[in-house]
C-alpha cells in the first residue's frame, strides 16, 4: 500500500502541523522515516538515507546559515527524500523562509513544522508514521480482531461492560473510564501493578486535559495509554493498559476507537459518578442521600477532614496542586468542577494528629490560592457527613456578601463564614437585635457628615481588615501611622470605650460587618 506525505499528515500526531513549504509535493511517497544526519558544510550524506524517507530535525533551520539551508534542502530533494519536519518552535526569524521556501515550492518537496508546544516527541512521530507505512488501515491483528469478536458477540453479553472485560482478560489489556472530574466510573482490572488513584494522579500531572491523542504513561512498570472519548455526547476520559507492552502506540489508539464506537452500539451510559454524585447531595444538604452515596463514594473507613470550594481559578492547575498534595500526605481529594469553581472534600486516611491535618489541609488552601485570583472558602475540622452538609450549608449562606463583608481577603475559614452567616441574618432582620447593634455605631453618624463618614471607615478598617493593627490600617488607607492614631482617638471619645478592650470588640465587630452589609443592600 503506497502511503503519501498527506496520508501521514492526517494522523493524530500531525493534527497541529503547518505544511510552511512545498505543498505541491504532499503525494511524495513515504516508505521510511529518518533523523537528519548533517555537517557543517550544508550537505547530508545521502548513503545514510534511503529514497522516500521522511526527515525529522529539530537544529533546521536555525544551525545553518541560508546557504547551508538551500543546499541542504536540494540535496534532500535530489535524493527523493519524501519530506522535511521540523519538531521545534517556529525560528525567531522568518526570514530564511523566502528563499528557502521557494526553492522546495521549485523542487516539491514539502517541509512541515510541528510547533514545540504541542508536547509531541520523536517516538510519537516515528510510531505513527511506521504504523501507517507497515499496516495502512488494515489492523487485521490479534488484538484488534479478537477484541472485535467479544466486543461484537451480542449472543453471549448482555452489555458492554460484559463484552469489554471478556475483552480484556482475552487481550491482556485493562481499562478505566473516568468522568471529566476524573473519577472512575467503569473499569476492567486484569492485573495489579499500580492503583486506580495512583495512575489518575499521573494523568492530571502530565495535562492530559490538553491532549487530543493518546499518551503514553508508565506507572511503576504498567505502560497505560490515555485519552478523550465521548459517551453519550459528553466527555469522559480513558485508559488503557498494556499489561506486557505487547502492542504498538498504533495498536492501542485503534484500540481505544474501537472501544468508543462498541459504546455507542451497545448504547453504553455511564453509571452515576459517586464520589461526584455524593458532593452534590452534601452542598444540596441531602444528608440522606449522602449517607447512601457514602461507601460506594469513599468507603466506611475514611473520615471527612475539611469541605472547600473554589472559585476563579484555572482547574488545570489546581488538580495538580491536589495531586501533588495527595501524594505527599497519602490524603484524598474528591472533587467536582462546574464552570470555574470547584468543589470538594478532604478524606482523612491516616493516623496523623488532628491539628497536623488542619495544617496540611490549610496549606494546600494557601497553595492554590498562591496567584491572587483564586476565592477560597473552607471548613476543616468537621463531624462526619452531618458536620460536611452543615459546613456546605455555611459556604452557601455566607458566599454572597462575605466577600463585602472582608474584601481584602481570599481565604475564608469557618471562623470567617460563620461571622458572615450570622451578620447577614441580623442584617435581614429587623427587630431589636439588630437595633442593638446598629446602636453602637450610630453615634458616628451624629458626627459632622464628613468627618464622621471618615471615621467609620478607619474604625471598619482597624477592625475588619487590619486586625486592630494601626500600621496595618495607615498602609491599607495609604494615610500616615499619626493620623490613625489621631482618628483612634477621637473614636475613643465618641464611643467613650477603650478600643483595645477585649469586651468591646466582639459587638463592635458585629456591627462594622453588619454596616458593610447594610452598605451593598442599599446600593442594590
Amino acid at each position: 500500500m503506497k502511503v503519501t506525505v498527506k496520508d501521514c499528515l492526517e494522523l493524530p500526531v500531525f493534527k497541529k502541523a503547518l505544511v510552511i513549504a512545498g505543498n505541491q509535493g504532499l503525494e511524495n511517497r513515504v516508505s521510511a522515516i529518518s533523523f537528519l544526519e548533517s555537517g557543517g558544510f550544508g550537505s547530508i550524506n545521502t548513503n545514510m538515507h534511503k529514497k522516500n524517507e521522511m526527515i525529522l530535525t529539530a537544529s533546521f533551520p536555525e544551525r545553518f546559515n541560508e546557504e547551508s539551508q538551500l543546499q541542504i534542502i536540494r540535496s534532500m530533494a535530489e535524493s527523493g527524500e519524501a519530506a522535511l519536519v521540523l519538531l521545534s518552535s517556529e525560528p525567531s526569524s522568518k526570514e530564511w523562509l523566502h528563499r528557502v521556501a521557494d526553492l522546495a515550492n521549485e523542487l516539491l518537496f514539502p517541509i512541515v513544522l510541528i510547533p514545540e508546544k504541542t508536547d509531541t516527541t520523536y517516538a510519537d512521530v516515528i510510531d505513527a508514521v511506521m504504523e501507517k507505512v507497515l499496516y495502512g488501515d488494515n489492523f487485521a491483528n490479534r488484538l484488534i480482531s479478537n477484541t472485535i469478536f467479544h466486543l461484537l458477540n451480542f449472543e453471549k453479553h448482555s452489555n458492554f461492560q460484559s463484552a469489554a472485560r471478556e475483552a480484556a482478560i482475552n487481550n491482556n489489556f485493562q481499562m478505566v473510564i473516568l468522568s471529566e472530574d476524573f473519577n472512575p466510573i467503569f473499569s476492567v482490572e486484569t492485573r495489579h501493578r499500580t492503583t486506580i488513584a495512583e495512575a489518575i494522579r499521573a494523568g492530571i500531572e502530565r495535562d492530559l486535559d490538553k491532549s487530543t491523542v493518546y499518551t503514553r504513561i508508565d506507572i511503576n512498570g504498567a505502560l497505560t495509554y490515555w485519552g478523550p472519548v465521548s459517551i453519550n455526547g459528553e466527555k469522559h476520559y480513558m485508559f488503557i493498559v498494556d499489561n506486557e507492552d505487547s502492542y504498538s502506540p498504533g495498536e492501542i489508539t485503534k484500540l481505544a476507537e474501537i472501544l468508543e464506537i462498541a459504546m455507542g452500539m451497545w448504547k453504553y451510559s455511564p453509571v452515576k459518578d459517586a464520589k461526584a454524585e455524593f458532593i452534590k447531595a452534601l452542598r444540596r444538604g441531602n444528608k440522606s442521600l449522602a449517607f447512601c452515596l457514602r461507601e460506594e463514594a469513599f468507603g466506611e473507613s475514611d473520615e471527612i477532614l475539611s469541605v472547600f470550594c473554589i472559585s476563579g481559578i484555572v482547574r488545570d492547575d489546581c488538580l495538580k496542586k491536589i495531586t501533588a498534595f495527595e501524594k505527599k500526605t497519602g490524603y484524598e481529594v474528591l472533587k467536582i468542577h462546574e464552570g470555574d469553581e470547584i468543589y470538594g472534600i478532604i478524606l482523612r486516611v491516616s493516623s496523623e494528629k488532628s491539628e497536623e491535618m488542619a495544617e496540611s489541609c490549610t496549606e494546600l488552601y494557601r497553595q492554590l490560592q498562591f496567584n491572587g485570583s483564586a476565592i477560597i472558602f473552607h471548613v476543616t475540622g468537621v463531624d462526619g457527613i452531618e458536620g460536611a452538609s452543615d459546613a456546605y450549608q455555611l459556604i452557601n449562606e455566607a458566599w454572597p456578601f462575605i466577600q463585602h463583608i472582608f474584601p481584602h481577603q481570599n481565604i475564608f475559614t469557618k471562623y470567617e463564614l460563620a461571622l458572615a452567616s450570622n451578620c447577614i441574618n441580623i442584617s435581614i432582620r429587623s427587630d431589636s437585635v439588630k437595633k442593638n447593634y446598629m446602636d453602637l455605631i450610630a453615634p458616628f453618624k451624629a458626627v459632622k457628615e464628613g468627618k464622621g463618614k471618615q471615621l467609620l471607615e478607619t474604625l471598619e478598617i482597624f477592625v475588619l481588615d487590619a486586625g486592630l493593627n494601626t500600621s496595618k490600617t495607615a498602609r491599607m488607607m495609604n494615610i500616615h501611622s499619626n493620623t490613625v492614631q489621631y482618628r483612634l482617638k477621637r473614636i475613643r471619645e465618641i464611643l467613650q470605650a477603650d478600643m483595645m478592650g477585649t469586651t468591646i470588640i466582639p459587638g463592635l465587630t458585629v456591627a462594622l460587618a453588619v454596616e458593610r452589609i447594610e452598605k451593598i443592600t442599599r446600593m442594590l
